[in-house]
């Protein structure tokens, strides 16, 4: 009835097939999006929000505020503004984050960070200059996930992947397979051979969305399409009898840097972006997802600031006040200029 069934898989991650098995892949093949509403023309991409949790930290803690170029109106920084993902779409556990001035120190404190957090070493880091510089900021990141399916789908024959007749790996369910499969699947909705949608339950709150597709779109509004088919289809949710499903086994490593917000001054500030990074590592097969994934931006500021610290030392006549947040006017102030004299009527 459906032998076809998820044959021609296409959603997110799942595009990088070409990838497996040792086929080679050129640069327009496959590209690494910054944000989850980017256009991009290549036939294989990948989001993944680690970027974008960066941008975030960058354009809160650092800019205090979105990032316009005074030069240069970027598609790229306009996308990441929008914070179409943020932190709270993810359980903290799942990612770190650290920002501050570049260091030797910060370095350690990062290694050290990601190594008690997910037992892990970067791949990037070695590749900024730590050498200790006021002028420079870093705000970095880790996404990290493993997770199982419910019960481990079973291997089946290898076949081809669309027009390529090359041999990928596949696993999913067949009709020899244990009903108890039939529990790893939710159908979202199933309109035509060529138009379809399933989640995978895992073992945790983690789950898998696989959309069947030709259409040329961003991610945002794929998602959207399966949001909107899901909440109009009267069919049956559930995986049944007679039904199979067919999944290839995924293997990626990328790596990429965001040029287009790279080199351009921030409009109303001296802050310059000299260096983005984001790296994915992605694996799919009968039992569960890996996913680890690094991003980090290095910034600088063309004013000048002095290489030694400065001193808050209030050991001369000072002012003080109190206030409460959001009030224009201190509910307490005080002069202080001789600190002995003060002291000396506390009870």
């Amino acid at each position: 009835m459906m032998k076809r069934f998820m044959m021609k898989l296409a959603v997110a991650l799942f595009t990088v097939f070409m990838l497996l098995q040792g086929v080679s892949v050129q640069a327009a093949d496959i590209e690494l999006v910054p944000a989850f509403s980017s256009v991009s023309t290549a036939s294989n991409r990948v989001w993944v929000g680690t970027f974008q949790l960066v941008w975030n930290k960058f354009s809160e803690s650092v800019i205090k505020g979105p990032i316009v170029f005074e030069d240069y109106d970027s598609p790229v920084a306009q996308a990441l503004n929008a914070k179409e993902f943020t932190k709270d779409d993810l359980d903290s556990s799942a990612y770190y984050i650290k920002y501050g001035t570049v260091s030797p120190k910060l370095k350690q404190t990062i290694e050290s960070g990601i190594k008690r957090k997910f037992k892990e070493k970067s791949d990037i880091l070695d590749t900024f200059d730590w050498t200790l510089d006021p002028n420079k900021y870093i705000v970095y990141a880790m996404l990290k996930k493993d997770f199982k399916f419910k019960n481990a789908f079973d291997k089946l024959p290898e076949g081809g992947f669309g027009s390529n007749p090359e041999p990928v790996k596949y696993f999913g369910i067949n009709s020899i397979s244990n009903s108890e499969l039939y529990d790893n699947v939710g159908v979202l909705f199933y309109n035509s051979p060529s138009d379809y949608a399933v989640k995978l339950y895992t073992k945790g709150k983690d789950a898998i969305i696989l959309y069947r597709t030709n259409s040329e779109k961003t991610f945002d509004k794929y998602y959207n399409d399966i949001i909107r088919k899901t909440q109009g289809y009267n069919g049956s949710p559930l995986f049944q009898y007679r039904d199979t499903l067919l999944i290839p086994d995924l293997n990626l490593y990328l790596e990429t840097g965001f040029e287009d917000v790279e080199g351009h001054k921030i409009k109303g500030t001296d802050v310059v972006i000299d260096k983005t990074i984001e790296t994915v590592d992605f694996k799919l097969n009968n039992e569960g997802v890996k996913l680890k994934s690094e991003a980090a931006l290095m910034a600088r500021t063309t004013s000048f600031i002095p290489a030694t610290g400065r001193d808050f030392n209030f050991n001369d006549t000072f002012v003080l006040f109190l206030v409460e947040q959001g009030k224009t006017v201190p509910y307490y102030a005080m002069r202080v200029n001789d600190v002995e004299t003060l002291n000396k009527t506390g009870r």
